[in-house]
């Protein structure tokens, strides 16, 4: 009974979803549509062009048609200022991974070490307090000055704001490891290494993988404005190129991309996270 209780939940709430999905559709279609019709031009403003129609909000259906465009040939290139969905999702991604795993291979470590010595808690911390609530981007001016290459710099402001989720959530969960644990590895002669490895790393993992989860949303966020400052390729210039070109039924399609994108990597860091959860 308890199982088909969560079952019917559980479609109860994708039909709500649904039906909220649907309704905000409908609403938008009709306020575009029934907003379309403008006021008489006068002889003045069509024979100097002053009444020309601005760029107004697409409705859903031309977003739709824009979707079906794009995701039918994602991985076109057509030059510098002109490729597909999938080669700038592509892009984005790279440069996401790139410093998102540079911070981890860094953060983790580290992040052990401030867990479970007191002595280097206390050394470091007021230099991660400093750090910490410096905003990603103020760092790309520096960045571009010091290393000199776009990508390169991209991939820094990832490291630098995917690094201390990481670091603090993974110093947190290694101090919380109940002391009897690590007691029993000492009776039994566990070295250092080992005992981190068989005892804390196993009570800790789901503290860090909420660390790590909180840093690939946090490193999605943060690349398309950085792309939008660099240039060049990525989910982030793609918008601020076709915001450019006024294209706004383009700039609302890679903005539902993004969240879809941002969505596909919470969810595998999800699953990731309840595979190493205990359960009672």
């Amino acid at each position: 009974m308890q199982t088909f209780n969560g079952l019917s939940l559980g479609i109860r709430s994708v039909i709500v979803s649904i039906a909220i999905l649907l309704v905000t559709l409908g609403v938008w279609e009709l306020s575009i549509s029934s907003g379309g019709a403008s006021a008489e031009l006068t002889e003045y403003e069509l024979l100097t062009g002053g009444g020309a129609p601005k760029a107004g909000v697409p409705p859903p259906s031309e977003v739709f048609v824009k979707a079906w465009e794009q995701l039918s040939d994602p991985f076109y290139d057509a030059g510098p200022n002109d490729k597909g969905i999938g080669i700038q999702i592509g892009h984005s991604l790279y440069r996401v991974l790139a410093g998102y795993f540079l911070a981890a291979a860094i953060a983790i470590p580290l992040g052990f070490l401030i867990g479970m010595s007191p002595l280097m808690y206390r050394a470091l911390d007021p230099f991660i307090q400093i750090m910490k609530p410096i905003s990603p981007l103020a760092w790309m001016p520096l960045a571009l000055f010091v290393i000199q290459d776009s990508q390169a710099s991209a991939i820094f402001v990832i490291f630098i704001c995917s690094i201390w989720p990481m670091l603090i959530n993974t110093a947190f969960g290694v101090a919380g490891v109940r002391q009897d644990w690590v007691n029993v590895a000492r009776t039994h002669e566990l070295g250092t290494f080992k005992t981190a490895f068989t005892v804390i790393l196993p009570a800790a993992a789901p503290t860090i993988l909420t660390g790590m989860r909180i840093s690939i949303g946090i490193a999605w966020l943060v690349i398309v404005a950085a792309e939008m400052l660099v240039g060049g390729t990525g989910i982030g210039y793609y918008v601020w190129n076709e915001w450019n070109n006024l294209d706004l039924t383009s700039v609302i399609f890679s903005i539902i991309m993004i969240g879809l994108v941002g969505m596909v990597l919470d969810a595998v860091f999800g699953l990731v996270q309840r595979q190493v959860q205990y359960s009672e």
